[in-house]
């Protein structure tokens, strides 16, 4: 249903596509109070919806409510772009899209988070968001802390909350016979022979990782960090170690088959 012509009672296939000239002069004539401009650069940019709901596919959700849903995202990408900025509109959208889709999916997940938790984690949110653009460099815990007035340790339990939770029963390694489950991972095997050589294999896929994808692996898989505490603690940005961390697993499981 994901890759359906019609959502939401819009067929996908007209959909217009504005390019970077066209969307520029759009923005102009919307930031001079043209409201049709803002209906056209909508409209011009539903693909970018289209393309982001793709990824979120396999979880049983409508296309349509997740589409409506990545529109509301798109609207306040366009309302909030600066057009002096040297980026390119796609690149300042899609996050805003992805990020509604999320927040969509983390209310309507069916394991319920307290309503305190998840406005703080909303709050750590927008205030990450904020500081970024003040500081020109994203925050550290310690500082979005001070900002909201919080202990540092209520940030982490906030942000750990609203992760998607994910299924015991879903594959984590395939070889084109037998899977392993996160399940599997979980049972107490410390002394089989399986485990044994399972640990050599991760170990040997380690080695052939750089030094900081090797330090990142680390501190997120054995010693149980989040990617906000291992930023602070290595001096980059939550998204460089989003990126290599997605790098060093994907490089692992190359070398897993």
């Amino acid at each position: 249903m994901i890759n359906k012509v019609e959502i939401a009672n819009i067929n996908t296939s007209k959909l217009p596509k504005l390019n970077a000239s066209e969307n520029k002069e759009l923005f102009i004539r919307m930031k001079n109070g043209d409201e049709t401009a803002r209906d056209e650069l909508i409209n011009g940019n539903l693909r970018l919806v289209l393309s982001v709901i793709q990824r979120f596919g396999g979880r049983g959700e409508n296309p349509d409510d997740l589409f409506q849903v990545g529109v509301v995202g798109l609207i306040k990408a366009i309302d909030n772009f600066d057009i002096n900025l040297d980026v390119q509109m796609s690149t300042y959208c899609v996050p805003m899209i992805i990020g509604e889709i999320r927040r969509y999916l983390r209310d309507n997940n069916i394991v319920r988070v307290s309503r305190s938790i998840r406005d703080l984690a909303y709050k750590v949110l927008q205030t990450k968001e904020k500081l970024t653009k003040e500081n020109g460099k994203e925050p550290t815990v310690d500082e979005i802390a001070k900002e909201l007035g919080v202990e540092r340790e209520e940030i982490v339990v906030s942000l750990d909350a609203i992760q998607d939770p994910v299924s015991l029963q879903e594959p984590v390694y395939n070889d084109g016979a037998d899977s392993i489950y996160i399940m599997d991972q979980v049972k107490d095997k410390k002394n089989t022979d399986e485990n044994w050589a399972e640990n050599i294999t991760i170990s040997e896929a380690i080695k052939h990782l750089s030094d900081k994808e090797k330090m990142i692996i680390d501190k997120r898989f054995f010693k149980g960090r989040t990617q906000m505490e291992v930023a602070e603690e290595i001096g980059i940005s939550q998204a460089q170690v989003s990126r290599i961390e997605k790098n060093a697993l994907s490089h692992m499981k190359r070398l897993y088959k």
